[in-house]
């Protein structure tokens, strides 16, 4: 079988493995969720949500329109080339189908989606890297793999990308990150 480049595929996979990934993550996402579609004989389709976009409607052929938040933001041409490459360096050698697929709106909501559409075998997320921002906002919004979770009836796969906290520590506080009015004594 060739390499995952020269695997291109014209239409969504049935029954594929999805990976969720954002730019910039850690390659180890893919490789396992590259190893969990070869196990299954899978495709692998790599979903990216862009949440600077909104989907304004959808054709009755199920092409979905959609448009920036910010007009600022990068164009998602952009967003998506740097995406297919990353996957490309991550997935070389894997030796198995994939498709990049770029969403848009909530994560957790159009995984979801996608994941119906598809009727995926399961769905592989990496966890975020630890910070301020990042536990404000999943202390809101909460993780999107514990809304995946809570949300669709598919195994859902968490890869740890960053490294772990210790038993001892606190992985929502990072003493260096809060301001004294905000943590006192920290």
């Amino acid at each position: 079988m060739p390499d995952a480049e020269s695997q291109p595929m014209v239409r969504r996979p049935h029954r594929p493995v999805i990976a969720g990934i954002v730019p910039g993550q850690s390659s180890r996402v893919l490789r396992e969720a590259a190893q969990y579609a070869r196990m299954h004989g899978a495709a692998l389709l790599v979903a990216h949500v862009d949440v600077t976009r909104f989907v304004s409607y959808e054709d009755p052929d199920g092409y979905v329109h959609t448009a920036p938040i910010n007009l600022d933001a990068i164009p998602s041409e952009a967003l998506e080339t740097q995406l297919r490459d990353e996957a490309t360096r991550a997935l070389d050698g894997a030796d198995i189908a994939w498709q990049l697929e770029m969403l848009a709106g909530d994560p957790a909501l159009a995984m979801k989606d996608l994941a119906e559409r598809t009727d995926a075998r399961l769905i592989v997320v990496g966890t975020r890297k630890r910070g301020i921002g990042e536990s404000i906002r999943e202390f809101f919004t909460g993780s999107v793999a514990a809304r995946l979770a809570h949300r669709q009836p598919r195994p859902i796969l968490v890869v740890p990308i960053g490294e772990p906290a210790r038993d001892d520590e606190d992985p929502w506080r990072e003493k260096q990150s809060w301001p004294e009015e905000l943590w006192p004594g920290g």
